[in-house]
């Protein structure tokens, strides 16, 4: 069963309610070419799969995030105890820069995107209600993250070649 096209969501009652997307939220004075990988990122995510109950992730313009539980993270999940409130996302996105000058564009993008995508992951965990340990949870995150990214680097390549555009 692949978690992403799950649809054991329809079970819940809740769901007729509900309002369905993939939107995006970035901070001020974000790198525009940052933001457009991440545009384009959602629009293949959007074409490919579908999103029941609206997802927000917010982009934010800091190093990283401080998790409920005190942690540092580069992205985090928020999991409602009910389905009647929407879930959200939030990235850090503040040393991208930085990860571009020490890793290059491609590699600091696509460590973005793998974050974004784990995070998405954990979504579609909570919406099918997936029972597993944590770190059954983060291991799955961690293998869905890394394939859907890769399968999009390689479609992305390929369309690179053929009209110029890069990520």
């Amino acid at each position: 069963m692949n978690i992403w096209t799950s649809e054991r969501w329809k079970l819940l009652p809740e769901a007729k309610f509900w309002r369905p997307g993939l939107h995006l939220r970035f901070d001020r004075d974000m790198d525009p070419v940052l933001c457009a990988a991440c545009k384009q990122f959602a629009a293949w995510l959007r074409r490919e799969y579908f999103f029941p109950l609206r997802i927000p992730v917010y982009l934010k313009n800091k190093q990283k995030l401080r998790c409920m539980d005190g942690d540092l993270a580069y992205g985090t999940f928020f999991e409602p105890d009910s389905y009647s409130v929407e879930p959200y996302i939030r990235i850090a996105l503040g040393d991208y820069a930085q990860q571009c000058q020490k890793h290059g564009t491609e590699t600091a993008t696509y460590d973005l995107l793998f974050t974004m995508t784990h995070e998405l992951t954990h979504y579609f965990q909570w919406i099918n209600q997936t029972h597993l340990t944590d770190i059954g949870r983060e291991r799955q995150a961690t293998v869905y993250a890394r394939d859907l990214i890769q399968a999009y680097m390689q479609i992305e390549n390929t369309n690179t070649k053929t009209n110029g555009d890069t990520i």
